[in-house]
């Protein structure tokens, strides 16, 4: 329980330097050095304003200096990163997936904003994956579900996904494996299409508009890696 709890709060003040990385590659500038600032009033920040989740609550998110509005994104960021850590410290005990889920997350809200996979992030995903996962199945997942995505991105000349999504496709295959590549794929598509139609329903978007892929590839991978295993299983046992 103690330690479900460590990676519960490790992982919600790595969501906190998320949010860091997230706003500072949007404003390039470098995340390495120099301290916080609202972005609103640029008035550093201390260490009592930067309490992941409880300095928003606590300011009743607003500045505590400007007054102005915090974004939702970066309690959100800060919660979620610490359910997967704590998820990840109850089923898996390997390093990789704890480095790979941070930076899937600054994907995943990266692409939402400006419909962009930065390849800074991204080819690190890729590289990492590859070289840990050296393996036949791992390898040819990720070929298959890159040029699956490859196919899409050629045939529609960039109109259907970005190439951003083939390459993070690659990443998926070989992080993944196989079958879990296919859970992870099936469940992209889905809620994609399930969401699609809801903004269409309620106005939000037309049939041609342009909606990120990406984080439904991602929100695939958590489920195909968490929870692959399991639905093919399942599946299977219905035949």
């Amino acid at each position: 329980m103690i330690i479900h709890l460590i990676a519960f709060i490790l992982g919600a003040i790595i969501g906190s330097f998320l949010n860091c990385v997230i706003y500072r590659m949007e404003v390039k500038k470098s995340f390495i050095k120099g301290r916080s600032f609202c972005p609103h009033c640029k008035k550093e920040l201390q260490w009592y304003d930067l309490i992941p989740i409880l300095s928003f609550l606590f300011l009743g998110g607003k500045c505590r200096y400007c007054k102005k509005d915090i974004s939702i994104q970066y309690p959100l960021v800060e919660l979620g990163t610490g359910l997967v850590f704590l998820l990840l410290s109850i089923t898996e005990m390997a390093l990789l997936p704890f480095l790979v889920f941070p930076l899937l997350i600054v994907i995943f809200i990266y692409d939402l904003k400006h419909f962009i996979i930065p390849d800074s992030v991204i080819f690190p995903l890729i590289i990492l994956s590859f070289f840990i996962h050296l393996k036949g199945d791992f390898i040819l997942s990720g070929f298959f579900a890159g040029f699956f995505f490859f196919l899409f991105w050629l045939l529609s000349k960039g109109k259907w996904m970005g190439f951003g999504d083939v390459k993070l496709a690659l990443f998926m295959g070989f992080f993944l494996g196989f079958p879990n590549i296919i859970v992870a794929m099936f469940t992209a598509f889905c809620s994609g299409a399930v969401i699609g139609l809801f903004l269409i329903l309620f106005k939000n978007k037309k049939l041609r508009s342009e909606v990120p892929f990406a984080p439904f590839l991602i929100f695939g991978t958590f489920i195909g890696f968490f929870f692959g295993s399991y639905l093919v299983n399942f599946y299977f046992s219905l035949l």
